[in-house]
């Protein structure tokens, strides 16, 4: 008999229950966060680096603004936001902030990418930003709060860590189904709840998936339609109530 089901046997049933849980949830992040690491790893060129040029007019486009002054002497951060270098282009900024779970893992895995962004990598959990309350100016998140554990739990972490007044800027794949790395299937009613009701919207456009090239596609030119139930994003602008 072998050690692993000696011990299985050996162990009382009330033991097992309060093993049990934990070593689920301990599999459920190891695969989730594996999945991570391994997608961001298959998008480094022959050179080891990221290319991070789409970010700037993606970022803007769900902003609304045509350059970066709109960020000039902010705190800017992004919540969930890789390791490939989202801020790099928000040079106007007086801090910028890369917020993610896998912060640490990803200045192991990518340190010659991550010390060139001038971007501060900050180790999220899946319950705080370790952040103070109201610091920051201005929060991204760019189809990223789909792979958090507890959605309403880190949207009220979003908003704590936003100045009043302060603006959110994101975009949220919708009614795509769960997976390992991605296990919320987002709504635009379950995003209007958790999140938007707590802003004085700026801007809110809902649209479907363009073709997987250009997924984004519908948006920048403007042909927006979408059905409930439909996979889209919901492109959202607005400052955090006073």
């Amino acid at each position: 008999m072998s050690i692993k089901n000696t011990l299985r046997r050996g162990t009382p049933e009330s033991i097992k229950q309060v093993i049990r849980p934990i070593r689920n949830l301990f599999r459920h992040f190891i695969s989730k966060y594996d999945s991570e690491l391994s997608f961001w790893k298959s998008t480094l060129d022959g050179h080891g680096r990221f290319h991070n040029d789409h970010y700037e007019r993606l970022m803007l486009g769900i902003a609304g603004e045509s350059n970066d002054s709109f960020l000039k002497g902010k705190i800017v951060a992004d919540f969930g936001c890789g390791p490939a270098g989202s801020l790099v282009w928000a040079k106007s900024a007086l801090l910028r902030i890369g917020i993610d779970v896998l912060a640490d893992q990803y200045a192991d895995a990518f340190s010659d990418n991550i010390v060139s962004h001038e971007t501060i990598y900050l180790k999220s959990t899946e319950k705080v930003i370790p952040l103070p309350s109201g610091f920051l100016d201005v929060m991204f998140t760019v189809n990223a709060m789909d792979h958090v554990d507890n959605f309403s739990n880190m949207c009220r972490e979003v908003l704590r860590v936003l100045k009043p007044g302060g603006e959110f800027i994101g975009s949220f794949n919708l009614e795509e189904p769960p997976t390992p790395s991605e296990p919320q299937r987002l709504t635009p009613k379950i995003i209007e709840e958790n999140l938007i009701q707590h802003l004085e919207v700026q801007s809110c456009r809902i649209g479907q998936q363009g073709p997987e090239e250009n997924s984004y596609a519908p948006f920048f030119d403007g042909n927006l339609s979408y059905k409930p139930g439909e996979t889209g994003f919901l492109w959202v602008r607005g400052r955090k109530k006073i």
